[in-house]
């Protein structure tokens, strides 16, 4: 099975991305490529143009620690990017497995603050391995949609935000949570290069939505902590919410995303009135009002 994302690939786009001016580097002439040469990146790193050559066409798949450390600074790469470089040029890399979902459940002492979080009138719920929903509260239900109500195969986040058209509805920017979200599927291929399950998610989202082959094609890549999220809700309107994201200890490959409003805000009393309505009906009623 081909890999998902290559270290040749992700180095030529970090390269492409680079403006020369940016790193110290005079324009002389007419460029004949966007970004840095070959050349220019490989003096920037330290390293042979034979050497860096190896590395973006393929012919050399690892690379040292000491390499790596000169290639992140040259390419003036995140925290994100910098795991991204690491992971793809790992020698030895966790097994993959087939991806077997059934493998992810959430405990009972997650499940409680989900609850909890209901009652703080906090959406909350646990993203797994692919963007997979393994459970929310009864809010975030409300706000986003009911994924437990949907067929195993289609709770995911990824599959909502890309081939639900509700979404585009619901998300005031689209564009940007779009982006994000092809980010991280990106970062979750580098560190699972092999995953049965993941290639075939990339290649379902790149075969039915042309602005996911468009964002996957970009080569970005994000590790989510914190943020803001904008909503269009057909029953509250525009609200605006703050997420946390949170890895679940002793859980493997869970994230718990927290949605806070500031106190006495328009934002929190929107999120309040959501809360009273039935929750079990409001998100469905108002997606057939559509």
């Amino acid at each position: 099975m081909e890999q998902l994302v290559t270290l040749g690939e992700f180095l030529r786009s970090c390269r492409a991305r680079l403006v020369p001016d940016e790193v110290g580097i005079p324009r002389t002439g007419r460029r004949r490529v966007s970004g840095l040469r070959r050349e220019e990146l490989a003096q920037l790193a330290g390293m042979s143009v034979d050497y860096l050559t190896r590395l973006e066409q393929g012919r050399a798949r690892t690379a040292s620690h000491a390499v790596l450390d000169s290639l992140a600074a040259a390419l003036r790469l995140d925290g994100a990017e910098r795991a991204h470089l690491f992971d793809l040029a790992a020698d030895h890399r966790p097994p993959s497995g087939a991806g077997d979902r059934a493998l992810q459940e959430v405990n009972a002492t997650t499940r409680r603050l989900l609850s909890a979080l209901d009652d703080a009138h906090s959406p909350a719920f646990v993203l797994g391995r692919y963007t997979d929903v393994l459970a929310g509260n009864r809010l975030a239900s409300a706000l986003i949609t009911d994924f437990a109500a949907l067929p195993p195969h289609d709770r995911n986040q990824a599959r909502f935000v890309f081939l639900d058209p509700y979404a585009r509805e619901l998300y005031a920017e689209w564009e940007s949570v779009a982006a994000d979200t092809a980010a991280m599927l990106r970062m979750e291929a580098g560190r699972r290069p092999d995953d049965r399950v993941l290639s075939e998610l990339v290649g379902e989202l790149s075969v039915r939505s042309p602005a996911f082959r468009s964002l996957w094609a970009d080569q970005r890549v994000i590790e989510r902590a914190d943020g803001r999220k904008a909503y269009h809700h057909p029953v509250v309107g525009d609200l605006t919410v703050s997420y946390q994201a949170m890895l679940i200890a002793g859980q493997e490959d869970q994230t718990l995303f927290v949605y806070t409003t500031r106190p006495a805000s328009r934002d929190e009393t929107a999120l309040r009135l959501l809360a009273s309505w039935d929750t079990s009906v409001a998100p469905e009623a108002s997606r057939a009002g559509r």
